[in-house]
């Protein structure tokens, strides 16, 4: 059956690495028969840039998704936010703008990271505007790699506690936001990321959003057809 395949928020790390094999193994068998692949972020839990991109798991990743013969397509996250054009040619996808608009089997659809959407929480939106500014980007690129490496750390670290401290509801996409988002693009489904609250929800007016699910403790999968809507799960290779 011809599908096209949605992802997002595997947070590969070599301290996990029954994620990436799971992944691996996902991209060979299940991925290999689809009309096309969509990671819509997070695929990393941390990329520092293009220039680390022989350290594990991003060099067996890009070799993987390389030989995958299908159209791929990424779309930035927030962990994976400096991920550039050499890392997309390597893993042979192209780079998504954020929002990106298409015709999904007739359904005209808009998809997401999903953070731009958490608009109650404006301590976060600060931060993410500093993060994708291009001087920025450039200023922590012109590092070495060591101390990317070490900033990457502390900012997980910040962002575990953050979430710790943090309400749940104000780490979601805001209603305001999703009907905005819906107004300009003019779609009628939505697929998202991010909030790791996997779940298809039916809106007024004939909408859609799905919210894709992480990859921590099994995978999350949505397949989307001409006949069909799923989210499916994957279990680990050790579960």
């Amino acid at each position: 059956m011809s599908e096209t395949l949605f992802i997002s928020d595997l947070h590969l790390d070599p301290s996990r690495p029954e994620i990436t094999a799971l992944f691996l193994d996902f991209l060979q068998k299940r991925a290999a028969q689809a009309d096309a692949l969509f990671i819509l972020g997070d695929l990393f839990e941390a990329f520092i840039g293009d220039d680390d991109a022989d350290a594990d798991p991003a060099l067996a990743v890009a070799v993987s998704l390389n030989a995958l013969q299908i159209p791929k397509y990424f779309m930035h996250g927030n962990r994976d936010f400096l991920l550039g054009e050499a890392y997309a040619e390597r893993a042979g996808f192209l780079i998504l703008d954020d929002p990106s608009e298409l015709d999904l089997y007739g359904v005209a659809t808009v998809l997401l990271h999903g953070d731009s959407m958490c608009t109650a929480d404006v301590a976060y939106q600060r931060t993410r505007a500093q993060l994708r500014n291009p001087q920025w980007q450039a200023t922590f690129l012109a590092e070495s790699i060591e101390d990317r490496r070490a900033f990457a750390e502390r900012a997980r670290q910040q962002s575990r506690d953050y979430t710790g401290s943090a309400s749940a509801e104000i780490m979601d996409v805001t209603q305001a936001a999703v009907h905005s988002m819906f107004e300009r693009s003019g779609a009628k489904r939505m697929i998202h990321g991010h909030t790791h609250r996997p779940a298809i929800h039916a809106l007024d007016a004939g909408r859609e959003r799905i919210v894709l699910g992480d990859w921590y403790s099994q995978g999350s999968v949505l397949s989307v057809s001409a006949q069909r809507v799923e989210l499916q799960t994957l279990a680990h290779p050790t579960c």
